[in-house]
C-alpha cells in the first residue's frame, strides 16, 4: 500500500498573495476611499501592488525590517492602507493606533507599542513622495504576527494585542461570516464604515486578498454611507449599533434603495431590540446577523436576525467551534438565567499576544477565557450581553446595568443618542446618571419625562436619578464610549 505524505508546503505569504492578485487582475479597481468631502480615489490591483512595493522601499530605508512594528495613526485613507501592505511586504507587523487620542495618552501607548517608525498625519506626504521610489524587487518575507490592534482595556493601561498567526495568507479569514447560514457570491462588495484601528475594519484587508472590493469611508457619516450603497451597490458591512441608529434615522431611509444588500453584521455592543426590527423592515431579518466577540480572537457567538425574532435581545450561540460557559467569581458553572461573567473557548482562533504591562486575561484551567463581560445562557445556550462588569453600577445595593438603561432610553422620541453612568452618591452610593443628546437641542427631555418613559420599561430602581443635557456624546470615531472618562470628569 502507497503511502500519501502529507503537504507540508507552506502558504503565500501576504506579499506573494498581493503579486498574485496583481498579476491575475491588475486593471481590476479593488480600493476606493471617499473623503469627507466625497472626492473619491481608487486603486487598481496593479496600483495597489506597485505603490505598496514603493512604500515598503521607503520602509526599508528607515530600517523597518522583519518582525518590527510600524505604527500606523493615520485617519481611513490610501495611504492608511498602503502602509498596512508595505509593512506586511517587508515582513513587518502593522498597527493602527487612535489618531485622536490627546498627546499624554498617545506618547504612553507609542512607549508600549516601541514601533520602528510610526506614521502620524504628517507623514501622509511622504508615503505619497514614495511614489518616486523605483519598484523594488523585494525578497519573499513574513511577519510573525498578521497586525496589532491597541486597546486601553478596562484598566486604562496601554496594551497592543498581536495576532496569534504569522503573515501568511489563509483564506478563511477572509470568508464571508454568513457563508456559516448560507452561501455568499464572491466577490463582495464591503463598505468600511469604523477607522481602521478597530478590528472590524483592519480585518476587511484580509477580504481583498481573497479579492473582494473595498470601499471605505474616511470618517462615518450615515447620509454617506447610505449613499454609498446606492452608488457602488454595496453587498455587505460591519456596523455598530450606534452607526445603525444613525442611518436609520435618516429622514428618507424608507425611500432609498438598499436592495443591493446582501447581508451585514453588527457587534460592539447589544443593539436595542426597536432598532433589529427596524432594519429587519428595512432590508429583512435574514440580511442581519449579530454577533459578540473581541479583539483578542477567544471566540465568538453568532445569529442571524430571524433567529434573533425567537431569542430576542441574545447575541447568538457559539459559533466556528466556540464553548461558552457562564461562571460566578468563585469559577463554578451557573445555571441558565442567572447572570456571571462570560467565559469563550476556541481551537479555532489563532489566539493572541499582549505588549505591555496590561494584566493578563482571567482563564481558566481547562482554558476558557474572560474579558470581563456579563451575561447570561437560556436553556437552548444563547447568550445575552448584559454589560462589562467594571461598568456595572452598584446603587443602593442593587445592580445596574449600563447598556439595559441605554437600550430602553434610547426608544425615547426627544432622545438621539445616550450614554449611562454612575456617579458617586451619598444616598444611593451610586446614582444612575443619564447624558442624554436630543433630537432637538431647542425641546430637550425634561427629568421627569426620562424618568416616566424608563420607569415605563425598567425597574424604576433602573431609571435614572438625574440626567444632563449634552451637544452630543463624546463618541470615538469608532462610536465607542469611554465611560470611565465620563465618570472621572464628573467627580468620580
Amino acid at each position: 500500500m502507497t503511502s500519501v505524505e502529507p503537504d507540508t508546503t507552506p502558504p503565500p505569504s501576504h506579499a506573494a498573495r498581493i503579486r498574485e492578485q496583481s498579476a491575475a487582475h491588475g486593471g481590476e479597481v479593488i480600493f476606493r476611499h471617499i473623503a469627507m468631502d466625497g472626492r473619491e480615489t481608487t486603486l487598481t490591483w496593479a496600483e495597489l501592488d506597485t505603490r505598496s512595493s514603493q512604500l515598503a522601499s521607503a520602509f526599508l530605508e528607515r530600517g523597518v525590517g522583519q518582525g518590527d512594528r510600524v505604527g500606523i495613526g493615520l485617519r481611513n485613507s490610501p495611504e492608511s492602507v498602503l502602509a498596512v501592505f508595505a509593512a506586511w511586504k517587508v515582513g513587518a507587523v502593522p498597527v493602527p493606533v487612535r489618531w485622536d487620542l490627546p498627546d499624554w495618552e498617545l506618547a504612553r501607548v507609542r512607549e508600549v507599542l516601541a514601533p520602528r517608525i510610526y506614521l502620524a498625519e504628517e507623514d501622509r506626504d511622504w508615503i505619497r513622495a514614495s511614489a518616486e521610489l523605483e519598484v523594488p524587487d523585494l525578497p519573499d518575507v513574513v511577519a510573525p504576527h498578521t497586525h496589532g490592534i491597541c486597546s486601553s482595556g478596562s484598566t486604562g493601561t496601554p496594551k497592543i494585542i498581536l495576532s496569534g498567526a504569522p503573515g501568511y495568507y489563509f483564506p478563511a479569514f477572509g470568508t464571508p461570516f454568513a457563508d456559516e447560514w448560507t452561501t455568499i457570491a464572491r466577490p463582495q462588495h464591503i463598505l468600511v464604515l469604523a477607522p481602521i484601528y478597530h478590528i472590524n475594519a483592519l480585518a476587511t484587508l484580509y477580504c481583498m486578498l481573497v479579492g473582494d472590493q473595498l470601499t471605505m469611508l474616511e470618517r462615518f457619516n450615515p447620509a454617506q454611507a447610505i449613499d454609498a450603497i446606492e452608488r457602488h451597490r454595496i453587498t455587505t458591512f460591519t456596523a455598530t449599533p450606534t452607526m445603525l441608529q444613525r442611518m436609520a434615522d435618516l429622514p428618507d431611509i424608507d425611500t432609498r434603495d438598499l436592495s443591493s444588500l446582501v447581508w451585514f453584521i453588527q457587534g460592539a455592543a447589544p443593539m436595542p431590540p426597536s432598532l433589529v426590527h427596524r432594519w429587519a423592515d428595512l432590508i429583512g431579518p435574514e440580511k442581519i446577523y449579530m454577533s459578540y466577540g473581541m479583539t483578542e480572537g477567544l471566540g465568538l457567538t453568532a445569529l442571524r436576525g430571524d433567529e434573533w425574532m425567537e431569542h430576542q435581545g441574545s447575541v447568538g450561540r457559539g459559533r466556528r467551534a466556540t464553548e461558552v460557559k457562564i461562571l460566578d467569581s468563585g469559577e463554578q458553572e451557573l445555571p441558565p438565567g442567572e447572570i456571571g461573567d462570560i467565559y469563550l473557548k476556541s481551537e479555532s482562533y489563532g489566539g493572541s499576544l499582549y505588549v505591555g504591562e496590561a494584566p493578563k486575561l482571567p482563564t481558566t484551567d481547562d482554558g476558557f477565557v474572560t474579558v470581563g463581560d456579563m451575561g447570561y445562557m437560556d436553556d437552548d445556550g444563547y447568550v445575552y450581553l448584559v454589560d462589562r462588569r467594571v461598568d456595572m453600577i452598584i446603587t443602593g445595593g442593587a445592580n445596574v446595568f449600563p447598556a439595559e438603561a441605554e437600550s430602553a432610553l434610547i426608544d425615547h422620541p426627544k432622545v438621539a443618542d445616550v450614554v449611562v453612568i454612575g456617579l458617586r452618591d451619598q444616598e444611593w452610593g451610586r446614582r444612575v446618571h443619564a447624558l442624554i443628546e436630543p433630537v432637538d437641542a431647542g425641546d430637550p427631555p425634561t427629568f421627569e419625562e426620562i424618568r416616566e418613559f424608563a420607569k415605563a420599561r425598567l425597574a424604576a430602581y433602573k431609571a435614572p436619578h438625574s440626567i444632563e443635557i449634552v451637544d452630543a456624546i463624546p463618541r470615538s470615531e469608532a462610536t465607542k464610549v469611554n465611560r470611565g472618562r465620563l465618570v472621572e470628569a464628573r467627580g468620580g
